[in-house]
């Protein structure tokens, strides 16, 4: 049955367009601006540049160690993203598949994390890390990414595979699959939609985040890409043109890493909504 295409539509399709440029203003603002100088960004931030100034992200690249800083990011995004997608996919899975009281109260354990104020638990964090050497290092800042990732993604496993039907495990398990191996081989992969989801907002966290790793991390080589990316901001007061240009070098792989999983994104919602 074909729809027509009314004045109603017409207007949510404007609306909708006025909203998406609204939403890019300022994505607009700190891409022009990074290629502007510092003077030229003071005279009208919203002025198209006279000149292009790639030399900012030069400056910026060599400043900040811009390879090291990103490197620091990708290894704790990475492999924070890989423990919590195991640690939650298992625990939502066994929880699931073996109900009772306690499964019952290990969760509600969990998922009432969720509501605590990191700001709450900040202080006692540093000094429990700093006794068990956690602090200044960044497998120590992994294991607190961990702690933290656990609370929402074993609250979107555990939803999701009460949808996965128990027979399908039986059936493997009269084949001689042993519980891993169902786990591995017939559950996870079913579990790919929700996974996306966790993957993507843990990335988005973790890779932003500023405040965790400003508390657990001190030394220079170890900062991460908004953490160095500050000290346009601190250390370089009010450098507005290397600022703006060290923000569009940390953004970019995050916007590069939801183009690439746009596909499984969209795929994602489609299985969600089927099941």
């Amino acid at each position: 049955m074909n729809q027509r295409y009314t004045k109603k539509t017409f207007v949510l399709e404007i609306i909708g367009i006025v909203l998406g440029i609204i939403f890019l203003i300022p994505f607009y603002f700190v891409l022009i601006n990074s290629f502007k100088s510092f003077a030229e960004i003071l005279i009208d931030a919203a002025a198209w540049p006279k000149e292009f100034l790639f030399n900012n992200y030069v400056k910026v690249w060599d400043i900040l160690n811009f390879p090291k800083a990103f490197w620091n990011s990708l290894v704790i995004t990475v492999i924070s993203i890989a423990g919590i997608v195991v640690i939650t996919s298992m625990a939502a899975w066994k929880m699931v598949r073996t109900p009772g009281k306690f499964s019952k109260i290990l969760f509600i354990f969990f998922v009432s994390a969720m509501v605590i104020p990191f700001q709450t638990v900040m202080i006692p964090l540093m000094k429990l890390g700093g006794l068990l050497g956690l602090t200044n290092s960044i497998p120590g800042l992994i294991i607190m990414y961990f702690g933290f990732g656990v609370p929402l993604s074993l609250f979107l496993y555990h939803g999701f595979v009460k949808t996965i039907p128990y027979e399908i495990e039986e059936a493997a398990r009269i084949d001689g699959c042993s519980q891993f191996g169902v786990f591995w081989r017939i559950v996870f992969p079913l579990l790919k939609p929700i996974t996306v989801t966790v993957v993507i907002l843990n990335t988005l966290w973790i890779w932003n985040d500023y405040l965790l790793p400003l508390l657990v991390l001190q030394d220079a080589e170890l900062r991460t890409i908004p953490l160095a990316a500050s000290a346009f901001f601190a250390q370089y007061t009010k450098q507005w043109d290397m600022g703006l240009a060290a923000l569009v070098l940390g953004v970019t792989p995050i916007i590069i890493f939801f183009l690439f999983l746009q596909k499984h994104i969209i795929n994602g919602i489609a299985s969600g909504s089927i099941k």
